[in-house]
């Protein structure tokens, strides 16, 4: 009998081992997939083109949110003090990357926020100047991604004006002496400046009640056109300088697409949407364990000149052939 029961307490004992094992196993398969978590950090009021173009370059390698990844998206609503809390937010999150939109401000929160978490910035001019990185080639730290060449394409914005408008000598230009690239901006033009027998007048705007001042001495100095340096300070004010630009039917030429898209007579910049879907290769890097510190930043590759039609018929001007032949879109 002791031998019967052992055999049978052996054997319920496998059975009972079975059935525990096939329900573990059961219970994992049910569990959902852990998805790797994005945290997105962006100065402005809502997603716009180059969201979009992020998530696109994100689902071109694979990735679709909600399904194989979750983006938490947070936006300032163009309020820089917000910043700092939502990058905490994010980092409370325990997200796995954090992509920071928007330019220094963004990047700097995040930065501040985290020293672990890998940190894409999306179009940060000057890094290394700016202390965010080491090197463009070895960042060294938690912070990767692209770089702008805001104040190296200052010189270059200037010709485009001057021969979209042959005609114009004395070339405004909005500065924030409180930024860090402003000074760059104009040692940059000068030479331009000098080449093509032009006037740079210098304006500044610390904030957007010093717009109505500066485009009315603008208007005292009898400026030809204008000429819009990528800055934070007059990229949160966009909407109120393309108001007045009209207004005072002042042919201008901006930093990206947006300027023109808005209003503005000329963009020329580094193309946004390329930039966008290819900060998503460096947050694909980092999810297959590449460190940021080991992923060089890359500047821009592709640029845009682009022209509105309708503000130069708006503000009566006509664009020389040439110069609408070289143009990578029209705004008609």
């Amino acid at each position: 009998m002791k031998t019967g029961n052992s055999k049978t307490a052996k054997v319920l004992g496998f059975v009972l081992s079975a059935v525990l094992y096939a329900l573990c196993v059961s219970a994992q398969a049910q569990q959902p997939k852990k998805i790797p978590r994005i945290g997105y950090l962006a100065t402005r009021s809502g997603p716009s083109t180059s969201e979009k173009a992020f998530l696109e370059g994100m689902q071109s390698l694979g990735y679709i949110d909600g399904q194989t990844i979750a983006i938490e998206w947070r936006f300032a609503q163009e309020k820089f003090n917000r910043l700092p809390d939502l990058a905490n937010e994010l980092v409370g999150l325990k997200v796995d990357v954090i992509v920071a939109s928007g330019g220094y401000a963004s990047v700097q929160a995040a930065k501040k926020a985290t020293t672990t978490i890998p940190i894409v910035m999306t179009n940060v001019n000057d890094a290394v100047g700016l202390g965010l990185v080491a090197s463009l080639a070895r960042p060294g730290g938690n912070v990767t991604g692209l770089s702008g060449l805001g104040p190296e394409l200052s010189g270059k914005q200037l010709e485009l004006l001057k021969e979209a408008i042959p005609k114009a000598f004395r070339m405004a230009v909005l500065t924030n002496p409180s930024g860090l690239n402003w000074k760059l901006d104009i040692k940059e033009m000068e030479p331009a400046a000098r080449s093509l027998g032009v006037q740079l007048q210098v304006l500044e705007v610390r904030g957007p009640d010093d717009l109505d001042r500066a485009f009315q001495s603008a208007k005292r100095q009898r400026a030809d056109a204008l000429l819009l340096p990528a800055s934070g300070i007059l990229s949160l004010s966009r909407k109120r300088i393309v108001e007045l630009v009209l207004q005072s039917r002042l042919p201008a030429i901006g930093s990206n697409v947006t300027w023109a898209e808005e209003g503005c007579l000329l963009a020329y910049g580094p193309s946004t949407a390329d930039l966008y879907r290819r900060a998503a290769t460096y947050v694909d890097k980092i999810l297959k364990g590449t460190k940021p510190a080991d992923l060089p930043i890359e500047q821009p590759t592709k640029f845009e000149f682009i022209i509105n039609l309708k503000t130069a018929k708006q503000i009566g001007l006509t664009i020389p052939p040439n110069v609408l032949a070289r143009a990578d879109r029209v705004i008609k």
